[in-house]
């Protein structure tokens, strides 16, 4: 049987903000699969930025345990959670974080130069990365010549240079309009239908609904793990559509 590629196993992060202690992930156990897409949602703390966070190599848990691709992602050392989120994932944010002295070009050539990628080799997958999000053309622009909805594919082709195993999309859409979040969630699925695996973070139910598989938090607690379509799937627990 093949092994998960996420695993939170009884995670738990607390925070010390005065005389409280605040659970953020408090006892949270799930695993996913390669190839899956997944979304974590939830209201404004729940623990769905912490789960993020962990994911995402950029903080480790209090207790319990985060293994990624079997390696147990609390006892690396910093460069080696460094080497381990270039090498195995891929962000795309909310505010798209473009650097804007850089072409449009460069932005997505960064985590490649961080990797190690010669410069010949950078180029080509950078620009082989812009080909597929239908942005060459805009190669040599700056971020703030584009509009929102563009500077969200360039930040997906930068996610998706690199052709790391897993994509970590935190509230992909939340700056765009419905038009431009459609396009967006398009090519999230388009990503996972050519095998990587995606893990979206977001508060909005209709956002959630476009990954056939959602975990839902509570008060740093799993309340719901289970398909998109079933009751209590959603916040406030309606049943999704379909």
């Amino acid at each position: 049987m093949m092994e998960p590629l996420i695993v939170f196993d009884h995670l738990c992060k607390f925070y010390q903000m005065g005389d409280e202690t605040v659970r953020a992930a408090d006892d949270i156990s799930f695993s996913i699969d390669r190839g899956e897409f997944v979304a974590i949602v939830g209201k404004s703390g729940s623990g769905k930025s912490t789960c993020m966070n962990i994911i995402g190599c950029l903080d480790v848990p209090t207790s319990g345990r985060y293994l990624l691709h079997g390696a147990d992602v609390g006892s690396l050392s910093k460069n080696e959670l460094a080497e381990t989120r270039n090498k195995m994932l891929g962000f795309i944010f909310q505010q798209y974080n473009l650097l804007p002295k850089l072409s449009v070009l460069e932005n997505v050539e960064v985590p490649l130069m961080y990797a190690g990628v010669p410069r010949g080799e950078r180029r080509r997958r950078a620009e082989e990365a812009l080909e597929r999000v239908g942005l060459i053309d805009k190669r040599k622009n700056r971020p703030n010549q584009l509009s929102g909805g563009q500077q969200q594919r360039v930040s997906i082709a930068r996610a998706l240079a690199g052709d790391p195993p897993v994509i970590l999309a935190d509230e992909p859409t939340g700056a765009l309009d419905s038009k431009t979040s459609r396009e967006v969630l398009g090519m999230l699925q388009q990503v996972h239908r050519e095998g990587r695996t995606v893990v979206l973070i977001t508060h909005d139910n209709s956002i959630a609904v476009t990954a056939p598989r959602i975990i839902r938090l509570e008060d740093g607690k799993v309340v719901y793990d289970g398909p998109a379509h079933g009751r209590n799937a959603l916040v406030g627990g309606e049943e999704a559509a379909g």
